[in-house]
């Protein structure tokens, strides 16, 4: 039980080890979020090396180089490379304690990320159409799989983005505000970079 004086008070120095303990805490879930990221690298990283096996493999259908649009794919790239630039800006914001920039930066993030999965679904779309499905060929599931599950994660850290601006709209900029902003940025970060792969390994590679 904690102590106090006459008047009921806690001691001042027992208010600042509780002080203390709630960063720890933050720390500890930051840490284990770094666990979870190193899971995803295995997982992207298993997926590449598939699809790198498979992708010859196309059952007498058509390859990369017939399927793909290179432009499109260009400006989806340069879309979700904007979108980390404005999730760097509501890191900036937050760091200098304004609230409505922060949340108006990852607002914008959250715009942009719906754009890039709104193509990507119209990629999927024009695929099918051409009967380039994922039951086609070796390739295409590998494909299918590859992206698919980035568009996935690209979706997942919308939804988290935005929950994390309710409560940034309800609760402001606290400790555990903070953390969560950390923690999605890092993980929007790392999709950018698991999409260059994507767009070097998949797409350039695919059509040279």
């Amino acid at each position: 039980m904690a102590q106090s004086n006459v008047s009921g008070q806690a001691y001042p120095s027992e208010s600042h080890s509780e002080h203390h303990a709630h960063p720890d805490m933050e720390e500890m879930r930051t840490f284990g979020f770094w666990i979870y990221l190193m899971t995803d690298v295995i997982l992207f990283g298993t997926f590449f090396a598939t699809y790198i096996v498979l992708r010859g493999n196309t059952n007498g259908g058509p390859g990369p180089a017939e399927l793909f649009e290179i432009g499109g794919v260009i400006a989806s790239t340069f879309i979700l490379l904007t979108s980390s630039y404005t999730c760097g800006l509501a890191l900036l914001a937050m760091n200098r304690g304004k609230r409505q920039d922060l949340i108006g930066w990852l607002g914008i993030t959250v715009l942009l990320g719906a754009t890039f999965i709104g193509l990507e679904i119209n990629e999927f779309i024009h695929l099918v159409h051409e009967g380039a499905t994922m039951g086609s060929s070796a390739f295409l599931s590998a494909f299918y799989t590859l992206v698919g599950t980035h568009g996935l994660h690209v979706l997942v850290g919308l939804v988290w983005m935005v929950g994390v601006m309710i409560q940034l709209s309800r609760k402001g900029i606290t400790p555990v505000t903070k953390r969560k902003v950390n923690v999605i940025s890092l993980f929007w970060h790392f999709l950018d970079v698991v999409w260059i792969f994507v767009f070097t390994v998949v797409y350039l590679m695919g059509v040279s």
